[in-house]
């Protein structure tokens, strides 16, 4: 994601929006967590001590961080990707590899998928997102970086034994600071002065990531995006600018919401047997209700009356609700599609 910290705290409060803002302790002691773009044009990244930052921009915006909140956004982000594959290696809360030769839309372009995503990610959830495109982890990294914000990029096959020669060694994903200042005191600054040196060499001289250093200044890297999460659940939830204070509304919204989870669904083609509705209220107070079948929810129509069970179980507009989400699970085991002839 773009910023992911300062995007979604510019999300819920839009007032920050365009302004120099980061999230961190505006302590004499704290540190930047992160800083939104607006405060990068000034110079200020995350790890910057925040009395330095506020030295340098005095219009400075401190936002404490809520990380409960970014793993709730992240989650939702999730929710995408798996409506196109469930191989998903999370680096970060706002960033991770997919691997979709494999996708369930059965899209052949991987660069359509990519901006996909990007599309729904905007459109539901309300931030940007950049997006690197290609044959490996290490390359498709690398292009992430090339067009941020709010772009894409693809690096094919034929392209990166080229494109990582010109590429600065300080660049290079999992090279850290210690490492590039060795390789350029040894003379190595692009990934073209790698190939000078054979592998036992770069062994002896960076130990176990002297292989990888050979194979990746010759545009190999084979390694496999690495998931081991079984997916459990699909939902669709929304955060409302005014808190929802009548029944009509509350009906209003909740259809829309169940619309949106009915075509994750049908997207994904998992259907479960239990379904849970979740409010969190202005006090920020969080309400689960369940209902769980003996026979998957298969149909809308299915999804409609349980959802009319949950909505009727109690009032639930006791107080003012800012969010409603809705979720299912409770799915049968996984099937596995069949290969797909793969593009860029």
């Amino acid at each position: 994601m773009d910023a992911f910290y300062v995007s979604v705290e510019q999300l819920d409060n839009p007032e920050l929006k365009g302004k120099p803002v980061v999230v961190g302790g505006n302590s004499r002691r704290g540190v930047i967590a992160a800083a939104g773009y607006e405060a990068r044009k000034f110079g200020i990244r995350s790890a910057m001590p925040s009395a330095k930052a506020y030295r340098i921009c005095p219009a400075l915006i401190f936002v404490n961080p809520r990380f409960d909140r970014y793993k709730e956004v992240s989650s939702q982000i999730h929710e995408i990707f798996h409506r196109y594959t469930d191989e998903i290696e999370p680096l970060a809360l706002d960033e991770a590899f997919l691997d979709v030769t494999y996708n369930k839309q059965e899209i052949k372009s991987a660069t359509i998928i990519a901006n996909q995503i990007r599309e729904a990610i905007r459109e539901e959830i309300g931030i940007t997102c950049s997006a690197g495109i290609s044959y490996s982890k290490f390359f498709a990294k690398i292009a992430t970086e090339v067009k941020k914000p709010d772009g894409y990029f693809t690096i094919t096959p034929e392209e990166g034994s080229e494109f990582v020669k010109e590429l600065a060694i300080e660049k290079f994903f999992g090279v850290g600071q210690v490492t590039a200042d060795k390789m350029k005191k040894l003379g190595i600054h692009f990934g073209k002065d790698l190939l000078s040196y054979s592998k036992p060499e770069l062994s002896k001289l960076f130990g176990k990531s002297g292989p990888f250093y050979y194979d990746i200044s010759r545009g190999i890297d084979n390694r496999p995006v690495k998931s081991n999460r079984i997916r459990k659940s699909i939902g669709a939830e929304r955060t409302f600018s005014s808190n929802i204070i009548d029944k009509n509304t509350f009906d209003e919204n909740l259809r829309e919401i169940t619309e949106m989870l009915w075509k994750r669904t049908l997207s994904v083609q998992k259907f479960g047997k239990t379904l849970t509705l979740k409010l969190k209220y202005e006090d920020f107070q969080t309400k689960t209700r369940s209902i769980t079948k003996s026979f998957e929810i298969r149909t809308r129509r299915q999804l409609d009356k349980v959802v009319e069970e949950i909505k009727n179980q109690e009032d639930y507009l006791n107080n003012g609700i800012r969010l409603v989400g809705l979720q299912m699970s409770g799915f049968p085991e996984e099937k596995v599609n069949g290969q797909l002839t793969f593009e860029f």
